[in-house]
């Protein structure tokens, strides 16, 4: 009984992390081809920054090329957790469990990594608003990650 109500809130926390971390990937998708467009073109004359930093990005401070890339790999990763998910989902067995549990804690802690970054960008300050909105959902994806990964064992636990 207990088993199958953990279902479905693992089942929505799925549908809900898909769409943040399909968010982030656009978001952070959106950042990278913007940093590259727009970064730094060095040439035989020119002289590299005071600062320069290999991980520049042109809107943000200092901490967006880390969090953006740390971001996008977590994006990445979670998406692929969620698939493992979705195959547990289906079956509901303790042998699928523990792909599923393993793939999240991993994306659970590539997101939280994120999030770190994520909060040195809002200490530094100077921003955009798209940045904010992914820097929102990566702190709000580690909570409900980390939910998702306790509905999931909490479930296996009652067997």
């Amino acid at each position: 009984m207990a088993g199958e109500q953990l279902k479905g809130v693992a089942s929505m926390l799925l549908v809900l992390n898909f769409c943040m971390y399909a968010i982030v990937l656009g978001i952070g998708g959106w950042a990278m081809n913007r940093a590259i467009d727009y970064g730094f073109i060095i040439g035989p004359d020119l002289q590299l920054p005071a600062h320069f930093s290999p991980i520049y990005f042109p809107m943000g401070n200092a901490a967006t090329g880390f969090f953006v890339t740390f971001a996008l790999i977590a994006g990445v990763v979670g998406i692929a957790s969620l698939i493992s998910g979705i195959n547990h989902l289906r079956a509901w067995t303790v042998d699928s469990m523990s792909a599923a549990a393993s793939a999240a804690i991993i994306a659970w802690g590539l997101t939280v990594l994120a999030m770190g970054f994520a909060w040195k960008e809002i200490d530094i300050g100077a921003r955009n608003s798209r940045l904010r909105t992914m820097e929102a959902f990566l702190i709000i994806l580690s909570a409900t990650q980390l939910f998702y990964i306790v509905a999931i064992h909490g479930a296996s636990s009652r067997r």
